[in-house]
Parts: structure tokens; C-alpha cells; sequence
């Protein structure tokens, strides 16, 4: 980055890009003010070099938002994303894959809120296009279906949200594999839809498969590895004690 701005410049696009690389590093750190401070720059450069619309600085101002976003800034947020969401419609299309992206990053915005009717409408759209684009069990159409899963959940829609999960999970299942990442964090979103429904026995057995699984593909100390052994925690105590407890399994979220 340093040296990009030395020999090209400080607005450069190469030295944007490496501006924007670093931001990203930051980001999955957690260093969000840092990440902060170099999005804008890039989002107010590429505006200016680039113009206000041109995808790369739509790029910047989603990233920004997810920056936002991962703060809790949700008006600030909300802002980015519907500004985002609106000119990729205009400009690549309603259904572009990246138009879409951008819905389901307002959607996200409005999950975290709890404006579930906002998020809902914007999560099926996102679903039943991504569908049709590119194809009912591509990544991005089963995320979407996640998502739309989990915002039901939220709702204690636990029938809707289980006949996704379901879809989700043996999809990602036959596509990914069985010990996949993404298929184990399906699993345990149903096995999340089961607890809240009081089914202990079918929950155990993917928390089980789950904690198995990770422990083996992540580590045994691996974040998602310790948390699929606290949601097995949780259905067994729930189980011996009747009660109905949620360990929160959400897909929304994310950086673009």
C-alpha cells in the first residue's frame, strides 16, 4: 500500500485495491476502526476517480457497511446498504448475483435489528432469484435459504424454518460433503429449530454428529468446535429439565 502511494499515487485504483486489501485484513481481526478508517478513504476516492455508481465503488461502500454492521451501527449501516442495493439494480440488474448479495446484506442489517417482516421479504427475494439464476442448490441460493430459515426462527416459525434447514442441510450435504463447514453449520441451525421445538433426540443426534465432526475438520479448540459443544450442552440440559432454551445458530452476516 505504501509503496503504491509512493510510485502511482494516493488515489491510484492499484493503490485503492491494496488500501481496500488491508481494510479486509483488519476487518476479519476485528480491528473495525482501523478497517473503518481506510473504507472510507477508498469509498470517497473511488467515488471521486471512479464515479459513484462504478461497481468497484459500490464494492467499497458494501464493505463499509459490513464494517458498520459488525459495530452495531445499523443506521449507518442501512444507509450504505440501501444506497448499494439500489444503484447495482440500476446498473447491473435486478437479479445480478451481486445485486442480490447486496439485498441480502440489508436484510442482514434489518435481522440484526429485529425487523423480521423487512428482513423476510428481502430474504425470499433474494432466495427465489438466486434460484433462478443460479440454480437451486448453488452456494449462494442455499445461504439465502439459511437465512431465510433463520429469520423464521427468529419468529418461532419453527415449521418453516425446519422444511429449510432440512433442504439446506442435505443439499450442502450431497454438493459440499457431509464434514463441510457450511454443511455442519446447516446442521447445527436445524439442530437449533429442534431444540426450540422441544424434538431433544433429533437435536442431540446432529449436535452430536456436529461436535464430532468439527472437532475432527477445525480441531477440537476451534471457536465453532466449542460452540457445537455448548448447544450439546444445551440439549442436554434441556432435555433433563424440560425447558426450552435457544443456543442461537444465526447465518445471517458477513463481509462481501
Amino acid at each position: 500500500m505504501e509503496a503504491r502511494s509512493r510510485v502511482l499515487g494516493a488515489e491510484h485504483p492499484d493503490t485503492l485495491t491494496s488500501m481496500a486489501n488491508l481494510a479486509s485484513t483488519y476487518w476479519n481481526q476485528g480491528r473495525w476502526t482501523e478497517a473503518e478508517k481506510l473504507e472510507v478513504h477508498v469509498m470517497e476516492a473511488r467515488s471521486r476517480v471512479l464515479g459513484a455508481e462504478h461497481p468497484d465503488t459500490l464494492t467499497s461502500m458494501g464493505n463499509l457497511a459490513s464494517t458498520y454492521r459488525n459495530q452495531g451501527r445499523w443506521t449507518e449501516a442501512e444507509k450504505l446498504d440501501v444506497q448499494v442495493m439500489e444503484a447495482r439494480s440500476r446498473v447491473l440488474g435486478a437479479e445480478h448475483p451481486d445485486t442480490l448479495t447486496s439485498m441480502a446484506n440489508l436484510a442482514s442489517t434489518y435481522w440484526n435489528q429485529g425487523r423480521w417482516t423487512e428482513a423476510e421479504k428481502l430474504d425470499v427475494q433474494v432466495m427465489e432469484a438466486s434460484s433462478r439464476v443460479l440454480g437451486a442448490e448453488h452456494p449462494d441460493t442455499l445461504t439465502s435459504m439459511a437465512n431465510l430459515a433463520s429469520t423464521y426462527r427468529n419468529q418461532g416459525r419453527w415449521t418453516e424454518a425446519e422444511k429449510l434447514d432440512v433442504q439446506v442441510m442435505e443439499a450442502r450435504s450431497r454438493v459440499l460433503g457431509v464434514e463441510h463447514p457450511d454443511t455442519l453449520k446447516s446442521m447445527s441451525s436445524l439442530a437449533s429449530t429442534y431444540r426450540n421445538q422441544g424434538h431433544w433426540t433429533e437435536a442431540e443426534k446432529l449436535d452430536v454428529q456436529v461436535m464430532e465432526a468439527g472437532s475432527r475438520v477445525l480441531g477440537a479448540e476451534h471457536p465453532d468446535t466449542l460452540t457445537s459443544m455448548g448447544n450439546l450442552a444445551s440439549t442436554y440440559r434441556n432435555r433433563d429439565d424440560g425447558q426450552s432454551r435457544e443456543a442461537g445458530c444465526s447465518s445471517h452476516g458477513g463481509k462481501e
